[in-house]
Parts: structure tokens; sequence; C-alpha cells
């Protein structure tokens, strides 16, 4: 199959051209990059977008997967008014095909505000399918033999010039796609479960960026935290914040600052000068330089105000507070690992722990009652209602 160069998109002009053939398409497969591993503050570095070319291949009978494909990059970072996306992706009539949407729909939602309305997710197909991998790598082997290249799966995606390398491997995680659904769908329709797909499908175009809090005390969670001393644990309380300081006002992520085995480290030796720091395994010379004496004076902090304890982390309100919800969700996770097991598939696929969490603390009567929540959703509240209602009579 003819294999054409991916398009590079980084003016007006290069937009222009893609989006009105984007505007032509019932159906755009799309993918993102990120700099998570990069950044503290994440942001997408590109849209990785593949459509048929109908141009040199204008037959209308010959179906998506038979064309050659038109894959654009779209580099968010270098061309910046892309705001008639979000037009296409909140259209009804335009299929949007992703594998695992969710934290491509949350990244776009957050950056740019756009909305969703017609998804296809392929890896959601693959878990109501029972397919036994998900991944797009394992799934695109086996199905089409394509082996995807996993060298640059930790490439900086906000460094610039983009390598074309990183081209080449950015434009594979939509390139198939469109393929790959027309197999999905077919199957999905062959066992009657596109309208359970297309109900989780509808859960995911309405998932919600929630901005990363930090939590002070998350540092008694860290490897070997637990064997330290109090005046050794205090070191390492200052240092877990100063390192979420410093993360932030370099925009950096925290474990590029340093590495939680290197904080424990260090709050373990409780070094008093810059000599006696770099000597600890792990603590990096950009470190050293620009904050060897910040952490220092943690360290201080930490052995002048030990910590006698391990930190409790807030506490929450528990979702089952009784002991008859308690056995309600007990009585509906059994119900779910038997049906998952009846249909080959995992058990979360039949229902998520939110949905049972609800549906055992509300104790619902009714079918209507059942489909009201959200976790669980109306198709499966009609598909298993009488089954769950069943389950919950006998628990009370």
């Amino acid at each position: 199959m003819t294999r054409l160069a991916p398009f590079l998109v980084t003016s007006q002009r290069a937009f222009d051209e893609m989006f009105a053939r984007l505007r032509t398409q019932p159906r755009i497969a799309i993918d993102t990059e990120a700099d998570s591993l990069y950044s503290y503050f994440e942001k997408v570095c590109l849209i990785q977008i593949s459509i048929p070319d109908h141009e040199t291949h204008p037959a209308a009978h010959v179906p998506n997967g038979a064309l050659p494909m038109r894959d654009y990059i779209l580099d968010t970072l270098t061309f910046k008014q892309i705001e008639p996306l979000g037009e296409l992706f909140a259209d009804p009539a335009v299929e949007l095909v992703f594998h695992a949407a969710e934290y491509d729909i949350l990244s776009m939602k957050r950056d740019f505000g756009f909305t969703f309305e017609n998804i296809f997710d392929t890896m959601v197909a693959a878990r109501i399918l029972g397919w036994k991998h998900v991944g797009l790598g394992s799934i695109l082997e086996q199905q089409f033999g394509v082996k995807l290249d996993k060298r640059f799966q930790r490439a900086d995606w906000g460094k610039r010039p983009l390598a074309p390398e990183l081209i080449e491997y950015a434009r594979d995680d939509t390139h198939h796609l469109l393929r790959l659904y027309e197999i999905q769908r077919a199957a999905l329709e062959r066992e009657g479960r596109l309208a359970e797909a297309r109900a989780e499908f509808v859960k995911l175009t309405r998932v919600a960026w929630n901005e990363r809090e930090f939590d002070p005390t998350r540092y008694g969670t860290l490897e070997g935290a637990r064997e330290l001393d109090p005046t050794a644990l205090g070191a390492l309380r200052e240092l877990y914040a100063l390192r979420e300081t410093i993360a932030r006002k370099e925009d950096r992520p925290p474990f590029k600052v340093m590495a939680n085995t290197t904080l424990v480290r260090v709050a373990r030796a409780q070094p008093r000068t810059l000599v006696e720091l770099s000597a600890v395994s792990g603590v990096g010379e950009w470190f050293l330089r620009r904050h060897g004496r910040e952490a220092l004076h943690a360290i201080e902090r930490g052995c002048e105000h030990p910590q006698p304890r391990l930190p409790r982390p807030p506490r929450g309100i528990s979702p089952l507070p009784d002991h008859a919800s308690r056995e309600r969700y007990a009585r509906l996770k059994e119900w779910r690992k038997t049906r998952a097991l009846a249909r080959g598939v995992e058990p979360d696929v039949i229902a998520s722990n939110d949905a049972l969490v609800e549906v055992a603390r509300q104790n619902p009567s009714s079918i209507e009652a059942l489909a009201q929540i959200t976790a669980l959703g109306e198709w499966k509240a009609h598909a298993y209602g009488k089954e769950i209602l069943q389950v919950l009579n006998g628990a009370k």
C-alpha cells in the first residue's frame, strides 16, 4: 500500500489546506503528543490527524482501509491559531477515531477548550470485544502485521525543531486507525455490542479536566520513608515540599528535579555541606549548582523539626459508610466477576468500581433509578438492571 509522506502543519496556509480537506470527511483519526515527561505544566505539542487520500484515489466504493492515508502533524507550539478545529470536533456529523481517547480529550479540553460529540475509541472497542491485547502496538501487529517503532515513546515533544524520525513516529499513532475502525465496527455489529460501545464513547466525551493538586503529605508514601527515623523523616518532608516549589517555578516534572529514591537517600544522609550533598548517589550537578543551598536549608529545617511518625493523608468521606452498603458492594463485585467471565471481558467492562460503589450506596429499587447513576449509565442500567436489582435485593 502506498504510504504518502506526512504533512507537517506549521503555517496558516498549511492549516487552511488541511482544514478544507478535513471538512469533507465524515470520519477522521486523531491523536496527540504532550510534554508531560518534560514539563510541570504539561501541554499538547502535536495533534496528529489522518484521513483517506480520496484525491489520488477518488473511487467512492473503495473502503477507507484500502486507501492510502493522508497524515497531518499539526505543530501546536509553532502554529497556535487552531480554533476552527474546535468547530470540527464538536460537529456530531464528524466521527473522531481515537485509541485510548480519555487523555487526548482531557488535554485538548484543558489547552484549547474543545468539546467533543461523536467519537470512536479503538481501545474501548477492543475491551468490549474481549480482545486479549488492547494496546495499539499489539493490536496493529496482530491485525495488520505492523510493528510500531517504540524508540521514541519518551521523546521530548516540546523540543523544536522536530526531528524527521519523530514526525514519522507520531504519524503512526493515527495512520492505521481508520482501517482498524472498519474491522472493530463490523465486529461490534456482529456481536450486538455497538450500542454498548456507543454508550461508553458518550461517557468519554464528558470527561472533565481537574487541575493537579499538590499533597504535602505524600512524602510518607515514598519507598523507604517508613524506615526513616524522625529526624530523617522531617528532612524528607522539607525536601519534598522544596522539590515541588522548584518544579513549579522551573516548569519541570518533579521527578526531573530529583527522583523519589534520591529524596529518601538525601533525607537519610542529612548532608550539611555541598560536598556531602554531592556525594549522595543521584544528586545531579544541575541540582547541586542551582538548588544545593536551598536543599541544605530544607534539611536543616527538617532536622530542627523532626517528624515523629508517618503523616496520614487527609481522610475523605467514605462512599460506603455502613455495613449494609459494603455488603451490597461485595455482592455486586461477585456478580460482576461472574458476568465478565461469561463474556470473556475484564470486570470493569461490565461496570466500573465507581459505578458499583454508587449503586451500593444509593441502593436503587428500579431500573429507572439505576439509569440516573451517571457512572453506570442508561445502557448498562437497562442491559443489566434486572440482575443488579436481584443482587441488591439479595444483599438486604
